[in-house]
């Protein structure tokens, strides 16, 4: 034997021999992933399932809805791999999964099952408040067809909590959003703005905030103004002070607005009272403002 013949021989026994220790060294889920024993990996999918091996278990799974296209495990399959991914806490696949699955499998017994954890895993997709809202708005008409079209499911109760924290998440976006314009001191923006919430949104769960800061923004619009100015918006501002006052009469922020309200009455020339008696209502309001942020400073306490 030659010497290149030699070393031609051994390159290929070391090639041979590391592949047998490659395949001998494979893992029992590598061997299942990689084969093509139906009963096994169904079984084996199963298993991992059930002790909570989840991200195992969807790949098999995802292997499996291609073996059993068309067999009578093709609707379990794809339900338990979109329920791996959901408990895995893939919700992003998990949701593309069961749309899929809804598609698919109209007339399966998991088919309410997968149409409820595909909301579920829309809702757990949102985002808080300050960021892109697109995601809400998605899960919400979702939702909002779901208690339309399943008016006697279980799952009802759980998807209006979940409808009600999303539309409490848009109101107070659209809330802080316009406050933001307030601390800015863009107080004729901030005035539009909360405004504009009232006539678009009736019902926002913020709207006693939103009416309070609507009369303050008017009001320091008119005090900021030139003085050819001041009276057609003080006249603004005292109508928002009375929409306040007939919607929330008994409101911690009604001292703060009386006091604003005598100031531009005052402004209008249509104060009757001294400027002692305006000063000690000023007085007054100062001390129970003291007293409500203590009070508040205690509670967080």
């Amino acid at each position: 034997m030659t010497d290149m013949t030699t070393r031609t021989f051994k390159t290929t026994l070391f090639i041979v021999i590391a592949s047998l220790l490659i395949q001998s060294c494979k893992t029992q889920y590598e061997i299942l992933l990689t084969g093509n024993d139906v009963d096994a990996k169904y079984e084996a999918a199963f298993d991992y399932f059930n002790h909570g091996k989840y991200s195992k278990a969807s790949q098999l799974f995802e292997n499996l809805t291609v073996l059993t296209s068309n067999t009578d495990r093709d609707d379990t399959v794809h339900f338990y791999w979109g329920l791996s991914n959901y408990r895995f806490r893939d919700y992003y696949t998990a949701e593309t999964n069961f749309s899929k699955f809804l598609m698919t499998f109209p007339y399966s017994p998991f088919y309410e099952e997968a149409a409820f954890l595909r909301i579920d895993c829309l809702y757990r997709s949102t985002y808080r408040w300050e960021l892109d809202q697109a995601p809400t708005y998605s899960a919400i008409e979702i939702i909002s067809q779901y208690i339309q079209e399943n008016p006697k499911s279980t799952h009802v109760p759980i998807c209006r909590k979940m409808l009600a924290e999303l539309n409490e998440r848009l109101d107070k976006k659209a809330f802080e959003n316009a406050r933001l314009y307030y601390k800015m001191e863009d107080y004729k923006a901030a005035w539009v703005s909360f405004k504009n919430i009232l006539k678009d949104d009736y019902d926002n769960v913020y709207r006693e905030d939103i009416l309070y800061y609507l009369a303050k923004s008017s009001y320091k619009y008119a005090l900021n103004s030139t003085e050819s100015k001041q009276r057609e918006r003080y006249l603004t501002f005292v109508d928002d002070y009375y929409n306040f006052i007939g919607e929330a009469p008994e409101s911690p922020y009604r001292k703060e607005l009386d006091v604003l309200f005598r100031r531009a009455q005052k402004a209008l020339g249509q104060y009757s009272g001294t400027d002692d008696e305006l000063k000690e209502k000023e007085k007054d309001f100062e001390r129970e403002r003291k007293k409500l942020m203590k009070q508040s400073l205690e509670a967080q306490e």
